[in-house]
């Protein structure tokens, strides 16, 4: 199963530890699906993580940590462009559904609920699901995480 976080899901596993987007994460890092993500998608990690309001809660080295650990996924180096007829409500989002297509994944994790991927539903194969969502659906079904909130 090929899996894509958003940004906003990768960050949220260290802002907030045991919570659907960490548990996702530790699912990942002990191979329970196999990520993908991007060379578009590292530097924005990277880039967000500058962020004042960011760098008051999450120190550098935890970030890079991460970056280094991101790339045992399977990283794509290029994005093709949208075919015609799909777009994103947020521009931003773009290479996200790029991603999803060129990576052939099965899921999208998202934890941004105003920009639209939900409200598209899917993106090729790819469901476009929030965090508590995946876990739920997924994870719990595989074993590979306890009921959330229990």
């Amino acid at each position: 199963m090929r899996v894509i976080l958003d940004t906003n899901v990768l960050l949220g596993a260290l802002i907030s530890p045991y919570g659907p987007p960490d548990a996702i994460y530790r699912a990942w890092r002990a191979t329970r699906f196999e990520l993908v993500t991007s060379s578009v998608q590292l530097d924005e990690l990277r880039r967000v993580s500058r962020y004042p309001k960011l760098k008051a809660i999450l120190p550098a080295h935890r970030i890079g940590t991460m970056v280094n650990n991101l790339q045992s996924a399977l990283v794509l180096d290029s994005l093709p462009p949208l075919p015609p007829g799909i777009d994103a409500a947020d521009p931003n989002d773009v290479f996200l559904l790029a991603m999803a297509l060129a990576g052939e994944a099965d899921y999208l994790v998202t934890g941004d609920r105003r920009a639209g991927l939900l409200q598209r539903g899917t993106i090729g194969r790819a469901r476009i699901v929030v965090p508590a969502v995946f876990c739920t659906q997924v994870l719990e079904r595989q074993g590979t995480v306890r009921k959330l909130g229990r």
